[in-house]
């Protein structure tokens, strides 16, 4: 997921993540499997990403809805090692 989040305050870069990590706890519960892994900042840009894992790009718009986020898009990602 991918949100804008101005340099000037980067406190709110914790509170989001808290507040959709909460949302996936909820979602988990209510029987969709979502899980927020981490959080990537780019102040330049003031572009935040949260990595979340789930079944699909839905289930993490819903969990996003769920935590009251302003996204700007969610995208479904590869991820090697």
């Amino acid at each position: 997921m991918e949100l804008y989040v101005s340099r000037a305050d980067a406190c709110a870069i914790e509170r989001d993540a808290e507040r959709v990590r909460l949302a996936a706890e909820e979602q988990t519960r209510r029987g969709i499997p979502v899980r927020f892994l981490r959080t990537i900042f780019v102040p330049d840009d003031e572009t935040c990403f949260l990595l979340i894992e789930a079944s699909s790009a839905e289930a993490v718009r819903d969990a996003a809805d769920l935590a009251a986020l302003p996204y700007e898009r969610v995208t479904a990602v590869a991820a090697t090692t």
